[in-house]
């Protein structure tokens, strides 16, 4: 049974489905005490706690557009587990799924790009802000193979839309590629303090998130060919990611933003 995350306390944002979801999930199996976080729950908590006993998952409601419920959050989950070894930033919005991916910057209220620039970036910001403060103040884990002692690991969801830019898609893409900027700045910040800090940068993934834009095989088979491997991603595979950049493994990784696309962006 893999354990690399044993007696590690995780918080997943935006936890209660889609990549937040498998992310907390793929934690649990791997031995960690996760705190699923999203504005409602759905029972992925239960999930957890049915397979792992009841002190394996714990669910706080927050909004990360509320700095209040983010500082919260931190809070809760310290009084869970004791400190906070890991947050994974995957809350997120599609703002322009409403539209059907078919607008351009002057055609899109300007109400729909703050929001999606408030969860999708300011979010993340507050989130990697809290979980700093904690890590900073709390012991060191035990040394890894390298002989260092870290203090913890933060993932962010960004997008390959971070890395490329996409038509029509004038508050997603800024939003992530925001992300990816962020995620390099505090990595080098953070990393004399030995908090690893580094992104995913998923393709198309079968999220809830992207239905809109796959609403039939048809869609979904035109949207799985824009990839070299002609095929949709599946959340387990940004999961995996995550899993490997928390743990001993990566231990000389930060400031990294993993693209995990299928080979879209080699293109």
């Amino acid at each position: 049974m893999d354990q690399r995350l044993q007696g590690r306390i995780a918080v997943i944002t935006g936890a209660s489905s889609g990549l937040g979801k498998a992310t907390a999930i793929r934690f649990a199996d791997s031995g960690a005490r996760v705190v699923c976080a999203d504005i409602k729950s759905t029972g992925v908590e239960t999930e957890i706690t049915s397979k792992h006993g009841k002190d394996s998952a714990s669910f706080v409601a927050c909004d990360v557009t509320h700095e209040a419920q983010i500082e919260n959050l931190v809070k809760e989950a310290v009084q869970f587990g004791g400190r906070l070894d890991i947050i994974c930033n995957y809350a997120g919005i599609a703002a322009e799924t409403a539209h059907s991916m078919s607008v351009r910057c002057h055609d899109i209220p300007t109400k729909d790009f703050d929001r999606t620039m408030a969860i999708n970036s300011r979010g993340v910001w507050l989130c990697c802000k809290y979980a700093l403060k904690q890590m900073l103040d709390q012991e060191p884990r035990e040394a890894n193979a390298r002989g260092e002692k870290t203090r913890g690991w933060i993932v962010n969801a960004a997008s390959m839309f971070g890395v490329v830019a996409h038509p029509n898609t004038p508050c997603y893409s800024p939003s992530k590629h925001a992300v990816v900027g962020m995620t390099k700045q505090m990595a080098i910040d953070y990393a004399q303090d030995r908090i690893h800090i580094n992104a995913v940068c998923p393709g198309f993934v079968q999220t809830p998130m992207i239905a809109a834009i796959i609403e039939n095989q048809e869609a979904a088979s035109q949207v799985a060919a824009k990839h070299p491997w002609n095929s949709l991603g599946r959340a387990e595979d940004i999961a995996d990611a995550a899993l490997f950049l928390c743990s001993d493994e990566a231990a000389w990784v930060t400031g990294h933003s993993m693209i995990i696309d299928g080979g879209y962006t080699c293109q």
